[in-house]
């Protein structure tokens, strides 16, 4: 009990030194060596507390917040991120809040509706320990500025508040291509995010939409967190890309191409049931009819798997693409001023008339595919009639593959064979 409680001292320790914002910034991190592996935890169990330092330092890189974070107990897990992020967090909103204010009322023509229809919203939803549900908000992009400008037209008192304050996605290759941007943007409540058409780590299951799911979620509600640190260590590969499963991983840095860390915010649960904003377009798309472009499919995960359905509220912006036009002339880097710009707020989407019956088709698509992945896991013990419905060959007709071999040929020869089969070599 002794060398437990020093452990999970140790732990806790290391937490608070290392979640500082200069520990995040630019922290480019090798790919996993697997003979610096982390050892199996059944050697922890009677360590001294100089051993498990060393034991947690070897770890390195992107798992070392990892261990810590498995070694502490649920109730010695960080409430929310160090005081020192908090407020420089806060900073970052309230100068970037007071820019995108101050140039939409002093510089522009600006015009809300249903403003106060949000802040009630955004009021109830102050304390988190109320909230119960997550918050999206979608809206058109028609412009580079439309996140942040448009959170200018609130009074400046949100700004404060990150915590009350929407979460976005950022272009990877664009708002993280270095360290400076990558802790501004970060401090600023914004997300890397790969895109399909320029990095091959993009698509609606990056490790980002994990983080999506489970701010919009309480996933420190779920068994998962209840789990006994040393049977968590043990099935777990302390690997930082989250899992499938947006419930299972509650690591404190994530990885969104197994080389990069950042942290992860939804391992905080005064980050439950946030508000993420998004444009499901995907793209600034400015159209002469100021018509929207065909969804993105994020949106849609993001709907089908946060528990509970969130609350979903659309947005209309109309503006900003004379602002910024994306075909302007010099100088190109300046906004323009004195436009018309308009944001509308819309109302409550009927979530449980919308979108339930879509959430309750998805759950039977994933049980279908689940039962057919454990059957194919355990296809030894599958009868006849199941195997030829899977479509796996019996064990006679599996035997009969082995004279194939002797059709192929000369070994290394590429093409295509007599049993149908095709070979190319590499």
């Amino acid at each position: 009990m002794r060398t437990t409680r020093h452990s999970t001292h140790c732990a806790t320790l290391l937490f608070w030194r290392y979640n500082t914002p200069s520990a995040y910034v630019n922290r480019k991190q090798q790919p996993r060596n697997p003979e610096r592996a982390a050892p199996p935890v059944a050697l922890a169990n009677n360590l001294e507390l100089p051993v498990i330092v060393e034991v947690i330092l070897d770890i390195g890189g992107p798992h070392l917040l990892s261990f810590s974070l498995w070694i502490m107990s649920v109730d010695e897990r960080p409430y929310s991120p160090s005081l020192p992020w908090r407020i420089t967090s806060a900073a970052t909103f309230g100068a970037v809040g007071f820019l995108s204010r101050s140039f939409l009322f002093l510089f522009n023509k600006t015009e809300v509706r249903g403003l106060d229809r949000f802040m009630e919203i955004l009021d109830a939803r102050k304390d988190e320990s109320q909230r119960e549900r997550g918050l999206i908000t979608v809206s058109n992009h028609v412009s580079v500025l439309d996140d942040p400008m448009v959170w200018g037209v609130l009074p400046n008192r949100y700004f404060w508040d990150p915590n009350n304050m929407r979460w976005s996605l950022g272009s990877y290759d664009i708002c993280f291509k270095n360290g400076l941007l990558s802790a501004f943007f970060s401090y600023g409540n914004t997300l890397p995010t790969h895109r399909a058409a320029h990095s091959k780590f993009g698509g609606l299951f990056q490790p980002t939409m994990t983080q999506c799911i489970r701010l919009l979620s309480d996933p420190h509600k779920t068994e998962d967190s209840k789990t006994d640190w040393k049977e968590a260590y043990r099935t777990s590969s302390l690997s930082s890309i989250p899992s499938s499963d947006p419930f299972s991983s509650a690591e404190l840095t994530y990885s969104t191409n197994g080389t990069d860390s950042f942290p992860a915010p939804s391992a905080y649960p005064s980050r439950r049931f946030s508000w993420i904003h998004i444009f499901p377009e995907g793209m600034i798309h400015q159209h002469p009819d100021k018509v929207m472009r065909y969804f993105k499919w994020g949106v849609a995960r993001l709907i089908l798997e946060s528990e509970p359905c969130p609350d979903v509220l659309p947005m209309w912006i109309d503006g900003p693409q004379q602002v910024m036009d994306n075909n302007r002339g010099f100088p190109r880097p300046l906004p323009r001023i004195g436009r018309e710009v308009k944001i509308t707020f819309g109302e409550l989407v009927d979530s449980e008339k919308v979108f339930e019956p879509f959430r309750q088709k998805w759950q039977e698509m994933k049980q279908r595919a689940r039962r057919k992945r454990e059957r194919l896991l355990q296809m030894g013990e599958l009868d006849v009639d199941e195997k030829a419905e899977l479509g796996i060959l019996n064990d006679d007709e599996l035997k009969t593959l082995a004279d194939s071999f002797r059709e192929e040929g000369t070994f290394g020869r590429d093409g295509l064979k007599k049993d149908g089969s095709s070979i190319k070599q590499g």
